[in-house]
């Protein structure tokens, strides 16, 4: 047996890594450099650093508490050998530096918004610079910590607990034996693979929380801030006199750097993992089959952490390159973005061509990678056209608020509807590209293993595609700071083009996050199909286990499974988890968006109280308590966030046990289907409301005080849970739903026929 499964290419992908932190640190440092502005500047910057690490521990205090629950369970089912042991392990790394990632976005995006309002003063290329460079460093933090998780566990697995020693005589952990004696090559490389993936579970479950969580705290003070500030007492929306401004300057930090740092950090793991199991898969079946080496299977696991090292190196050339000019246009700011955006994804189809050239990679995946990339630059455009106050769409929202509330409102559910059309029809025709690039027409698998590595490609160059997402919601604290600190007319008109900007790149990052959570989650829907092999070899042991034997496990290819369990639409059970995962889609996004107007309507409360009871608030003279409106909505996510996101676990544990493995792929395909046209229809109508809200602040149909403002403010107010709550958790919970099929998949296989029993939905 080879005693080592890593080719010399491979450490490229923990180098890359480790050069994302190191750069990471040097952004942080030049941000830290630059100057935090007046004595008025620093205070305000303080006041919302204070309530985001406030809010920030409380909330993983809450989530530990989860952790602990969840890790007996799993910890329980090793013991009694129906889960590998490492499982326990792997989710808590996994959740852990999830949780770093946005610990460490959320400290740099906070120290970072009186700086680029500074920078603004100076000129908006230098507050460009500030805001850019700060929202590099979650980009890079985020590739960094997740590419260094992969590798270490795919290193220690290799070279710690898969060894020839331990294969030869069953490899052993915490005193339980979990993988059997004299395992061949290209089975040690299957069970490294389907161990290393089940890390994805915690990383899913700690970006769930941060986005329920988070987008329930930004919410609740923001439309606090909103309707009682703006349209009731009539003043801007960062006015110093408005008690919520403080608790929505932190909430911008909570759900958008946070929230989506931890969201895509797991979809950027989940693809990698998902793609390297797929691939263990699809070498072992050409082993089997007489048709491949070992070599070949080594080189399939290990070329989307190669990839996606590669892309994380470009991504820091392409950060560089980001730019403007004074005076500078909306569309001038985005073309300044869109260099860094689309010169790091030419950068990366070139090095892969390169690869392929030399032998590295299959010509075929190369171009499964191209068409993940492309469908992500569409479907990044085709978000920026639908929420851009430059294009039609969002102006059409803004000529309908002149006639009132309720046709701004319609307008931006139309408009919502119609953008999801241009991404799903991109994600189906990436989705068939990459799998006949792959040679999906003539073998199966490998055109799913090429569906994977489309997302590996989407996901690639995140470093920076995360950098430009990252940097809105900072650019907006820069905003609040220059209004409440009283600066010069012209430094407020820089920060809020960068603010409108940051709504755009906002908009396009969710885009891109929920169509790499596509590509992502059906990936895994075939890692799922794996999992399930993989046990039922373990429970046949010499014998059979569902009239399966342990050799028909180890050499079947997907679809024998497929066809085995009956995967198909006229199967009532998996017909009947269809109908409840596209029913989860929905019921997820209500309790999200109740959760958000119960938060916001005691925010609402607070706000008219302090108006009422605190002299001078309105004069001038009265100074606000901001913290008793951070602390409400700090204590409204906490209570609201449990319900859905234990939900998003609890469900497909329950309908895998009543309706088995097909229920469970039912569940995944219906939850994906609905949930990624859902959400890509929320996450636009919210931000083109928001922009058409903007674009009549800047002048248009009476500017602000106007009529048409009012209805503007009232349709952002209602787009604000679709765009920051509802809409960007969905793909979380596509994602994770996946993530707990494929952890508690012993539990199912095992267990299922027995309650289908009782149920009498299986014969005796």
């Amino acid at each position: 047996m080879e005693s080592s499964v890593i080719p010399g290419i491979w450490w490229v992908a923990p180098f890359a890594s480790i050069l994302a932190l190191g750069f990471a640190i040097y952004f942080y440092r030049k941000m830290m450099g630059a100057s935090e502005g007046n004595a008025t500047m620093v205070e305000i910057a303080g006041h919302v650093r204070e309530g985001a690490m406030a809010y920030l521990i409380r909330q993983y205090k809450v989530v530990a508490l989860v952790f602990l629950a969840l890790l007996i369970v799993l910890q329980i089912l090793a013991f009694f050998g129906i889960q590998n042991p490492f499982v326990p392990f792997a989710f808590l790394t996994g959740g852990f530096f999830s949780g770093l990632c946005g610990f460490i976005g959320m400290k740099t995006a906070t120290a970072a918004s009186s700086r680029t309002a500074q920078g603004c003063s100076e000129s908006l290329n230098r507050g460009l610079q500030v805001a850019f460079r700060s929202g590099a460093v979650m980009g890079l933090v985020v590739v960094g910590l997740g590419l260094l998780d992969i590798c270490i566990w795919y290193w220690a697995l290799d070279h710690l607990f898969y060894t020839p020693e331990h294969m030869a005589s069953g490899v052993s952990f915490l005193g339980m034996t979990f993988v059997p004696e004299n395992c061949t090559e290209v089975e040690k490389l299957v069970q490294i693979t389907t161990t290393m993936i089940t890390f994805g579970m915690g990383a899913s479950t700690q970006a769930l929380f941060a986005r329920v969580g988070g987008g329930i705290y930004t919410k609740a003070a923001d439309v606090g801030a909103d309707l009682v500030g703006k349209v009731e007492a009539g003043i801007p929306e960062d006015d110093p006199r408005n008690p919520a401004t403080i608790a929505d300057n932190v909430g911008d930090n909570v759900g958008d750097v946070a929230g989506m740092g931890a969201d895509l950090y797991e979809s950027y793991c989940g693809s990698i993992l998902a793609t390297a199991a797929l691939g263990a898969a699809v070498g072992a079946h050409h082993i089997s089959k007489g048709s491949g080496t070992f070599e070949d299977a080594v080189g399939l696991v290990t070329a989307p952490m190669i990839v996606a090292g590669i892309g994380t190196l470009l991504s820091i050339i392409g950060m560089f390159m980001v730019r403007c000019k004074e005076g500078a246009s909306q569309k001038n700011l985005l073309k300044a973005l869109l260099t860094g955006t689309l010169g790091s994804s030419v950068l990366i189809v070139l090095a892969l061509i390169g690869m392929w050239l030399g032998g590295l990679i299959s010509g075929g995946v190369v171009l499964s990678v191209i068409s993940g990339l492309v469908a992500g630059v569409i479907i990044g455009q085709a978000t920026e056209y639908y929420t851009s106050d430059e294009y039609k769409p969002t102006q059409g929202i803004a000529d309908q608020a002149v006639m009132g509330p309720a046709t701004t409102i319609i307008d931006g559910l139309a408009t919502g509807m119609y953008s999801a059309g241009i991404p799903v029809i991109t994600i189906v025709v990436g989705i068939m590209c990459a799998f006949g690039f792959a040679g999906g027409t003539h073998d199966w698998s490998m055109g799913v293993y090429g569906i994977g590595f489309a997302a590996v490609g989407m996901l690639a160059t995140l470093g920076i595609t995360l950098a430009t997402d990252a940097y809105g919601p900072i650019a907006d604290n820069a905003g609040g700071n220059a209004e409440m600190s009283h600066l010069a007319p012209e430094v407020r008109e820089r920060t809020d083009a960068l603010d409108s900007l940051g709504n755009t790149t906002a908009a396009t990052g969710k885009g891109f996050a929920i169509g790499s959570a596509a590509l992502t989650a059906l990936a895994l829907l075939a890692a799922y199909i794996e999992e399930v092999k993989i046990w039922i070899a373990k429970l046949a042991g010499d014998g059979t286990f569902l009239g399966m034997s342990k050799l028909t496990a180890g050499d079947a290819d997907i679809m024998f499974f497929v066809d085995k369990f009956e995967l198909h639409i006229m199967n009532p059970l998996l017909l009947c988890g269809l109908f409840v995962g596209g029913m989860m889609a929905f019921v997820f996004c209500a309790m999200t968006m109740k959760a958000v107007g119960r938060a916001a309507g005691s925010m609402v409360e607070e706000v008219r109280r302090q108006f009422k009871e605190i002299p001078g608030i309105m004069e001038g003279t009265g100074k606000p308590d901001y913290a008793s409106c951070v602390a409400i909505s700090t204590k409204g996510a906490q209570k609201e966030m449990l319900v859905p996101s234990l939900l998003a676990i609890i469900v497909p544990v329950v309908t895998g046990l009543i309706l088995g493995v097909p229920g469970v792929m039912g569940l995944l395909a219906g939850g994906l289907t609905t949930g990624f046209v859902l959400a890509t229809m929320l996450n636009n109508a919210g931000g083109a409301w928001d922009n058409a809200k903007k674009y009549i602040e800047r002048g248009h149909h009476g500017g602000k005080g106007s009529d048409a403002h009012k209805a503007g403010v009232v349709g952002d107010t209602v787009g604000d849970p679709c765009k920051d709550t509802s809409g960007p958790s969905l793909n979380i919970l596509i994602k994770l739903m996946t993530m707990v099929s494929v952890v508690f998949t012993p539990v199912i296989v095992r267990f299922s026929p027995t309650i289908q029993e009782w149920f009498g939905f299986i014969d005796k």
